[in-house]
């Protein structure tokens, strides 16, 4: 029987508690919230700070240096993942969008970490096709059009080396994971959890993370 007694229902105020108690957020991030904020709808799009904090500090304990990031939006995920790298590590993020691009090329320049970022504007699928066989990823972090996510899953997979991590974004996808008449989106996401969770080159979990955070590591 599984372990459930530890389950809380994460109220504003005890996120807020929660929140609290990460790093704060650099003056480039606290840039880069207000200028996406202001985009209005979008904004939904960019990841939490806890999340982004998460993810320097998983660049950090693996040692990554070799990052691939699938959906740049305005660039706060990908600066959080820069913010881990070592001296030698550098991140390549795809996007199809030069608008949001454009904010975040900005602050990446003001946060002095633009040298450690390669920016591929096109669909993400086809910059993938075009990377070595080769399997040197350390990290990889994927959050873009639903849809595309077990196609990208299968051209990063065999790219990633033994031990490396691959981290998934809105997995729960507004719970409509266990909803019985899911959006399109959220029917996506339900037969990409499917995916991960039969392939043995893997081993993973889902972690109530935001809008729930894949976690895979690479056998």
């Amino acid at each position: 029987m599984l372990n459930d007694f530890k389950n809380i229902v994460m109220t504003n105020r005890l996120y807020d508690y929660m929140l609290a108690q990460a790093e704060p957020p650099t003056p480039a991030q606290r840039e880069l919230i207000e200028r996406t904020h202001a985009l209005g709808t979008s904004a939904e799009m960019q990841i939490p700070h806890e999340q982004a904090v998460l993810l320097t500090i998983l660049v950090q304990i693996t040692g990554a240096r070799n990052v691939v990031e699938i959906g740049t939006y305005t660039g706060y995920s990908t600066l959080a993942l820069s913010r881990g790298l070592g001296p030698e590590g550098w991140v390549l993020t795809c996007d199809v969008s030069e608008e949001w691009t454009a904010i975040a090329e900005q602050v990446w320049r003001d946060a002095g970490v633009a040298d450690r970022i390669r920016l591929e504007l096109g669909p993400a699928a086809d910059t993938l096709r075009a990377l070595p066989d080769t399997a040197d990823i350390d990290l990889v972090f994927i959050d873009a059009d639903k849809a595309g996510y077990i196609e990208y899953w299968e051209l990063l997979v065999p790219r990633v080396r033994s031990g490396g991590l691959l981290l998934v974004d809105n997995v729960l996808y507004y719970g409509e994971v266990v909803q019985e008449s899911p959006s399109p989106n959220g029917k996506a996401i339900d037969m990409f959890n499917e995916h991960v969770r039969a392939d043995d080159r893997v081993e993973s979990v889902l972690l109530p993370i935001a809008d729930g955070l894949t976690l895979a590591r690479k056998r």
